[in-house]
Order: structure tokens, then sequence, then C-alpha cells
């Protein structure tokens, strides 16, 4: 097996959350997505959690471009990371890349040692 670096893993190891312009302010509208696949490591045990991530956002000024959040969401996959923490650091990150109107951030871990977590974050403009 060869150590070389394929080319998914250069991407999400590059990967940076981008955006564009919202062209419709008209009206204030709802994106919601869903990344089913969302693997992080406990910081604990190191083993694997598996979740989907929701993410649902009333845009202001900006949108989120789909390619660069995938590969950025694939960017956890081997971090150490609290179910918590992943959570809000990703509402954080958008809140700061796209200063929405309102957006909510689920992450809806899948069942480990018989508890199942679901982790719920929201950020609204005053």
């Amino acid at each position: 097996m060869s150590d070389e670096i394929l080319y998914g893993e250069a991407l999400v190891e590059k990967a940076q959350l981008e955006k564009f312009e919202n062209r419709t302010r008209v009206r204030r509208y709802t994106v919601e997505m869903t990344c089913p696949e969302f693997t992080c490591l406990c910081p604990r045990s190191g083993f694997p959690d598996f979740a989907t991530i929701k993410i649902k956002y009333v845009p202001d000024q900006w949108c989120v471009e789909l390619k660069s959040l995938k590969l950025y969401i694939n960017g956890f996959r081997d971090r150490k990371v609290f179910h918590e923490d992943v959570t809000n650091l990703i509402l954080q990150d958008l809140v700061n890349l796209l200063d929405p109107w309102e957006i909510d951030v689920v992450g809806d871990f899948h069942v480990r040692g018989n508890i199942h977590t679901v982790v719920s974050a929201r950020h609204q403009k005053e």
C-alpha cells in the first residue's frame, strides 16, 4: 500500500468554507442541508463516532458553497472532538462565514454504549 496522499485526502486537508452572494434578498427563505455520513473520533477512547449533521439557515448577504461545506465536514473524520463541541464549532464557523439571519445546527449521533445523543445549537441576529 502506498503512502501517497490521494486527491480526496488532499482536498479535505486544504478545505476552507466558502461563500457566495445571496442573490435573492427580496425575501427571507430557508436553506436546509443534511450531512448523513459525518464522522469524528471520540477524544477519550479514539473510537469513531458517526452522526447526521443537519444545518438550517436563513441567509442574509451570503450563502455557503456546498462543495466547500462537504470538504469541511469531511475534515472532522480524523479529529478528536466531543459531540457538544463539534456541533457548536460547525455553528460558529458558519456564523463567522455567513452572518445569517438565523441558523440551527443539529448533531444527531448514532447510538454508542446504549446512549443516543442529539446536540442542537442555534444562533439568531438580534
